[in-house]
């Protein structure tokens, strides 16, 4: 199957240094980011010199600039840096509701945009054995865990215990398999449940700011387990539990899970919006449990090349496997 239209005889002979590209329509494309955070993110994490970032005094540093940064973008005077962003990353303010910049108060209101209804068609919503993608944001597949440690996300400490911090949740997902989704500053940051169920368990986990973006995750520093995350439990009939956590990075405000979906029993459907991260890049780890989903096969092939798929919410992520 060929979800996102891609061109599997261009992706085949893919070389796997192409860990920063990804395919868009298609065509591998790479990342439109800022020369100043590309510099220094290969300064930061490569093996000479990732011990910096764990120091307390760098911590401290980017802790105090993230706090700050949130507080600048909810001013009134914010609002001046919407129209250079949407022009410097070519935003299609027709997909949005409002459309109009002009109506956004301040940039943390822009940042926060809701999707203009009907733009992000859920696939087959009623076809609980669907899982849908979570995020407007690039992915990355993995058929167990021990795979992302060989493929991309190379944190020494990176299990879904360390995760979620607790050893009963963690073991429910021992040989499962995990869907990372990153985003960059420029796309929507509400994301949406992958599938229909009913909340079994919340929690929100204090912790760092540490980049996302994929070099850093390919260093030995362990960020997803470390950076400040929420998360839920949703039980369904044809996955079993799936895992949903947010996690923020540098300069996110904050990770909100809604306040319903905090609610044991609340029921959650395909593709509704669970939450939201406000200023900054930031990521989505989705875990099912063993032998419950198969990935997409174009997703598969694609991850194990170590190429993200650029993705839209509501698009096919997988289906239901018999246990």
């Amino acid at each position: 199957m060929d979800a996102y239209g891609l061109d599997m005889a261009l992706t085949s002979s893919a070389s796997t240094e192409l860990s920063l590209g990804m395919v868009v329509n298609g065509q591998i494309e790479y990342e439109m980011q800022p020369l100043l955070k590309k510099l220094k993110l290969l300064l930061l994490f490569n093996p000479l010199t990732e011990w910096i970032d764990t120091t307390y005094a760098i911590r401290l540093y980017i802790h105090n600039k993230t706090v700050n940064k949130g507080k600048q973008e909810g001013t009134p005077a914010s609002k001046k840096e919407i129209r250079q962003f949407v022009e410097i990353y070519n935003i299609n303010m027709n997909e949005f509701e409002p459309s109009d910049i002009d109506e956004y108060k301040t940039f943390e209101d822009f940042f926060t945009r809701a999707h203009r209804p009907g733009s992000r068609p859920i696939h087959q919503p009623e076809d609980a054995s669907i899982a849908v993608v979570v995020a407007d944001s690039r992915v990355v597949t993995y058929e167990s865990v021990a795979e992302t440690k060989s493929l991309w996300i190379k944190g020494n400490g990176f299990n879904i215990t360390n995760l979620v911090m607790d050893t009963q949740i963690g073991s429910r997902f021992d040989g499962g398999a995990v869907a990372s989704f990153r985003l960059s500053p420029q796309d929507y940051h509400r994301y949406h449940s992958p599938v229909s169920g009913k909340v079994k368990l919340f929690r929100s986990i204090p912790g760092d700011y540490y980049q996302v973006d994929a070099v850093a995750l390919q260093s030995n520093v362990d960020i997803l387990t470390r950076n400040r995350r929420e998360f839920v439990v949703i039980e369904t009939e044809v996955f079993g539990d799936v895992l949903f956590v947010a996690i923020g990075a540098t300069n996110v405000g904050s990770v909100q899970i809604h306040g319903r979906f905090q609610e044991r029993g609340e029921e959650v459907k395909k593709g509704e919006e669970l939450g939201y991260f406000q200023y900054g890049g930031s990521s989505i780890i989705v875990a099912f449990q063993k032998a419950r989903v198969k990935f997409d096969q174009d997703l598969v092939d694609l991850s194990k090349q170590r190429i993200q798929v650029a993705v839209e919410v509501g698009m096919s992520l997988g289906h239901a496997s018999s246990v």
